[in-house]
């Protein structure tokens, strides 16, 4: 069994791999050749948690994968990541756990790259700007994925807390130096979504984190951050502006994003908005975007297919180059 740290996975995968990857992962999702059940949620009350559990099964690839990836935000206080993970990878044939690999570097690629294939398929091809609200712990990968999928001058920056904000933006202005995007911090999530292209928002927020009234003709929405029925960091607004909703996975945004579900249950929006998975674009089977001034949104919550295609690329690669600790 081959052992996977963070710094393995980062010396043989990039961004640009991990975009490719969730652009099979949907397209095969798609196209029925994975078997994805819906993620399963068990609640710890006594700790302000949720244990979670995605497996994932390809008969094409001879691999299955179960990310385990608990979300326990008092870990802040404890100096721990609030969102403890790791991706144990299968081998079809035999049955034998083949790999285990870090699972927030695993996570962090392929949440990141679902944002990369939405800017990559859906948006405008002259995209200039970008905003990004939200700096926890996915928020750096959500940015480079950004970058990677355009050709971006500048992305404002947002956060509550403008300290964190600024060194956030700092700190990324440095390692994404390679791309040579301006990231700015931006004192208000106005200032970094009027004139963006491209907008990510990714937080775990309960009540909206942008006007949707702002948001400018043309832009591509990428919403990543509310998995809970609660949740809800998307202005209904945008939605009733938007000309077209899709989604990673119908069935699992429906089971768990109050993004989506808030606005169907007090009838802001109906299905009929809904215009369907990207897999199905990145098949020529669902029409993408149709003009410069559209308004698209894109809702993803994450399935198992991509911690399956991702871990599998990154393991092919590690064998192939030999990197990693073997563990019998």
């Amino acid at each position: 069994m081959l052992l996977l740290s963070r710094a393995d996975i980062k010396q043989v995968f990039s961004m640009k791999e991990a975009i490719e990857a969730d652009k099979l992962a949907f397209k095969m999702f798609s196209q029925g050749k994975t078997e994805v059940p819906l993620r399963t949620q068990i609640v710890a009350e006594k700790q302000n948690g949720t244990f979670l559990f995605m497996p994932a099964y390809a008969p094409e690839l001879d691999a299955a994968s179960l990310k385990i990836i608990n979300i326990f935000p008092d870990n802040i206080d404890k100096g721990l990541p609030s969102a403890p993970a790791q991706v144990l990878l299968v081998d079809g044939e035999t049955g034998v756990i083949s790999s285990v690999l870090d699972g927030n570097t695993v996570t962090q690629f392929r949440t990141g790259a679902a944002s990369g294939v939405a800017f990559d398929v859906l948006g405008r091809k002259d995209a200039k700007e970008g905003a990004l609200i939200g700096t926890g712990g996915q928020a750096a990968s959500q940015l480079e994925a950004m970058v990677c999928a355009r050709d971006l001058e500048v992305v404002r920056v947002y956060d509550m807390n403008f300290e964190r904000t600024t060194a956030f933006a700092k700190r990324m202005a440095e390692e994404l130096a390679e791309y040579g995007t301006k990231i700015v911090p931006a004192s208000s999530s106005d200032e970094a979504i009027t004139n963006a292209d491209l907008i990510v928002t990714v937080t775990p927020a309960t009540s909206p984190v942008f006007e949707g009234s702002k948001v400018k003709a043309g832009a591509t929405v990428s919403c990543v951050g509310s998995y809970q029925p609660h949740m809800q960091e998307m202005d209904p607004v945008i939605l009733e502006r938007a000309s077209k909703l899709y989604f990673d996975s119908e069935e699992a945004v429906l089971s768990e994003a109050g993004d989506i579900l808030i606005p169907l249950e007090d009838g802001t929006i109906t299905k009929d908005k809904f215009t369907g998975d990207i897999g199905n674009v990145l098949l020529g089977d669902l029409v993408g975007r149709e003009n410069e001034q559209e308004i698209i949104v894109f809702k993803t919550v994450g399935i198992g297919a991509q911690d399956l295609v991702t871990a599998k690329q990154i393991y092919d690669l590690a064998r192939e180059k030999n990197v990693g600790t073997e563990w019998s």
